[in-house]
């Protein structure tokens, strides 16, 4: 069983920054893949982007290119998700997942069998 908590989210004005934390539980967290994905109410959580156990091979979607930054933490079982130039479609809730049977990066959401509660994240224009 993993758990995964979520906290940083906020209100930030638009081109503002934020930085989300993802604390895991589990002994294995350097074996799991991890992800950030978001969802705002009426459409379907979305892929934001993941990070390999190692930390070195990171994805992300196009609309978070450039902007966001993936990283992790073996030691503290943390994964960050540092956020800059924000924009108002970049509010959502933003949720932090666990891979645990796949070693490689997956954009699915069906590949994350655990997930942590999610945390708002909103930016005002």
């Amino acid at each position: 069983q993993v758990q995964l908590v979520e906290s940083g989210g906020g209100l930030v004005q638009e081109g503002g920054s934020l930085r989300l934390s993802c604390a895991a539980s589990g002994r294995t967290f350097s074996s799991y893949v991890m992800g950030w994905f978001r969802q705002v109410p009426g459409k379907e959580r979305e892929f934001v982007c993941a990070i390999s156990g190692s930390g070195g091979a990171t994805t992300y979607a196009d609309s978070v290119k450039g902007r966001f930054t993936i990283s992790r933490d073996n030691a503290k079982n943390t994964v960050y998700l540092q956020m800059h130039s924000l924009k108002p479609e970049d509010t959502a809730v933003y949720y932090c997942a666990a891979a645990t049977k796949y070693r490689i990066i997956a954009t699915s959401l069906g590949r994350y069998d655990y997930w942590g509660q999610g945390t708002q994240v909103t930016v005002s224009s």
